[in-house]
């Protein structure tokens, strides 16, 4: 399978027509036709409906344009970073995060990191826990912030801090009416949706693992991949979801949110970071954490900061 073949039959796709799909690609109509036959054959299954004017797509051709769309669009943006990077002078560095990070200090974090490096080209992606290991082993990023404990002997791990959970619940729920904190027994028996739903061990791990703990059954488990997702899910009243407090700031007027009491419902925000940079600029990154935890902004109040130490 190769690049131009996906290209070719996103344009196929489009246009719903062999003649101005070649006329787009500015290529003759036999040749387009013969390397979409040969991906069809390479995949064994038919990805376009040819008894059909205008051309429609079966339900695996569906599945193989948004597929292939993702795959052009991840390429041509490496191939614009990789130039970006190839022009430039000036230093790159990237930092993996999950998704509810971006809800507390990640985008202060950056701010004051821009503002002590104007020279340094800092990039943000957000990546699971587990992918971020990886990662920095393989260094695709430079920092990491996530939330999954885990021991590996080239990645150092620091606890910034240990964030509280709080319970999301559709407008309207009975527990929803009281803005007083919650405790987990009272979820017994409730619909949850967990996030996210690979890779694993993750997020959703560790609220499974809290509830088994405590002998609290969900009356139903759903996994999704997204934390958007699952607050979406919420919004529309089919089950609760557990995130960490500083979430919360998503979706204000659909879903109601309320803390929950028990001490260890707590989830750590993890800063990792590979050991044989630990001298170079994460002394300096801690620094900035500690400045901005003084500060005490309004998303740090439901959290317990571990930092102080480090």
């Amino acid at each position: 399978m190769e690049l131009r073949q996906l290209r070719y039959f996103l344009a196929v796709a489009r246009e719903r027509n062999f003649s101005r799909a070649a006329d787009i690609l500015h290529i003759a109509q036999p040749p387009l036709s013969r390397q979409i036959q040969q991906l069809e054959d390479e995949l064994g299954v038919l990805l376009i409906d040819r008894s059909n004017r205008p051309l429609d797509l079966t339900e695996a051709g569906r599945f193989f344009y948004e597929q292939a769309g993702q795959i052009i669009a991840r390429t041509e943006h490496m191939r614009e970073q990789t130039r970006k990077i190839g022009l430039s002078k000036r230093e790159r560095y990237v930092i993996g995060c999950v998704g509810s990070t971006l809800y507390g200090g990640m985008p202060d974090l950056v701010r004051r990191m821009r503002q002590r490096w104007p020279e340094l080209d800092i990039e943000i992606r957000e990546m699971m826990s587990t992918e971020q290991v990886t990662a920095l082993k393989e260094r695709r990023i430079d920092l990491g912030f996530g939330r999954v404990r885990f021991n590996d002997r080239e990645v150092e791990r620091l606890t910034l801090r240990e964030e509280r959970l709080v319970v999301a619940f559709p407008k309207g729920h009975p527990k929803s009416l009281s803005s007083d904190p919650i405790a987990l027994a009272e979820l017994e028996g409730e619909p949850l949706i967990v996030y996210p739903s690979a890779p694993r061990p993750s997020f959703a791990d560790e609220i499974l693992n809290m509830l088994t703990e405590q002998g609290i059954s969900p009356g139903s488990v759903e996994e999704v991949r997204e934390i958007q997702t699952a607050l979406g899910i919420v919004a529309a009243g089919v089950s609760l979801c557990i995130i960490p407090a500083a979430s919360q700031r998503q979706r204000p007027d659909d879903v109601c949110y309320r803390t929950i009491k028990d001490e260890n419902a707590t989830s750590p925000v993890i800063m990792s970071f590979r050991r044989d940079d630990a001298k170079g600029r994460i002394g300096e990154i801690k620094q900035l954490i500690r400045e901005m935890y003084a500060d005490n902004p309004p998303w740090l109040q439901l959290s317990n900061v571990q930092l102080d130490g480090a």
